[in-house]
């Protein structure tokens, strides 16, 4: 889906996350339904169900890495495809109640990854202040706001009593917070990247500067295995924008790897190496090829082109002559 003919959208809410944001640059997604998921789980859970047409969760952070919540939940179940990504400029405020004051707070909510990427700030003004998780930044903002009832864990929050909440500026300013203190990330240029998943329907069309999103799980364990992988890239020019090993869950020492490749699966040199992973890895899952948010295209070099790809083939059929149509065995008889 590269420009949405779809209605309803889940994302991992409440509303006023980085998510909604990053939904919200989806065209059309503005006049969609957008149904808030209290987690990454649920969202993706929500397309399987057919309940939505498909889901917006953060996948990567720039400063934190892989958003291992997605990285697990698509890596398992009912296959998804990724039909497109964003990016969304990360800045973080410290909100409170109004009236509040920088000086009183002790206890601070928010997400794990917004509290990683915020800890320098906290440590050099409120060193004191104990952090409490949150399922999201703006789940955090919500426990905080007086009045306001949800089902995704708010009250759960404002019961166990805290003080402030790190979340998105939109969202403080949404619900009437007092911002204590503004832009108090560690890194000013933070960005987090978003995917829209859908049903594997299809596979959104090649554009020239497109990335493929894969799940790789090493079968045996073994001296070189991780290196057997990487030659299936490397050998074809494929470059790896993003490489991460997760547990399977299924017992220690037990991994996949979820890879980001330059490129997409209808170029050749993409194809081929696929097709050599899976010899390597049968149970290779692809979660789909889908244009760059940065629009960035690849370097390719000429022997890894399609044209080239295209001349060895053709090479080879001169070879083997009218028998290179016939399927492998047939070719051994004759």
């Amino acid at each position: 889906m590269t420009g949405p003919s779809r209605s309803s959208f889940a994302y991992l809410g409440p509303e006023g996350t980085f998510t909604e944001a990053a939904l919200l640059q989806v065209p059309g997604a503005a006049a969609a339904r957008r149904v808030p998921s209290s987690t990454v789980g649920a969202a993706l859970e929500a397309v399987r169900a057919g309940d939505v047409d498909a889901a917006m969760v953060p996948i990567e952070n720039s400063v934190e890495g892989g958003v291992s919540a997605t990285l697990d939940a698509i890596a398992v179940g009912e296959p998804l495809r990724i039909l497109r990504e964003e990016l969304v400029p990360i800045t973080f405020v410290l909100a409170a109640r109004p009236g509040a004051s920088l000086d009183g707070v002790r206890r601070i909510a928010t997400h794990g990854h917004a509290w990683a990427q915020c800890r320098t700030w906290v440590d050099a003004h409120v060193p004191d202040a104990e952090y409490l998780p949150a399922s999201s930044t703006a789940a955090a903002a919500y426990g905080l706001a007086d009045g306001q009832a949800h089902d995704d864990g708010h009250d759960a929050l404002r019961a166990a009593g805290y003080d402030a909440a790190i979340c998105s500026p939109l969202v403080a300013e949404r619900l009437g917070l007092a911002v204590l203190a503004l832009d108090i990330g560690d890194v000013t240029d933070a960005v987090t990247r978003f995917i829209l998943v859908g049903r594997p329907d299809a596979v959104p069309p090649r554009t020239g500067a497109d990335k493929t999103t894969l799940v790789i799980p090493l079968p045996e364990d073994h001296p070189g295995a991780l290196m057997q992988i990487l030659d299936q890239f490397a050998a074809r020019g494929v470059n790896l924008s993003r490489i991460e090993s997760r547990p399977t869950g299924q017992f220690l020492g037990d991994y996949f790897f979820s890879v980001d490749a330059d490129g997409h699966v209808e170029d050749a040199r993409v194809a081929d190496a696929l097709k050599g992973l899976h010899r390597i890895s049968p149970g290779l899952r692809f979660l789909g090829s889908y244009a760059r948010a940065d629009r960035r295209s690849p370097a390719v070099e000429r022997h890894t082109s399609d044209d080239a790809f295209g001349a060895a083939d053709a090479w080879l059929a001169s070879i083997l002559g009218p028998a290179a149509d016939a399927p492998p065995a047939r070719r051994k008889a004759q």
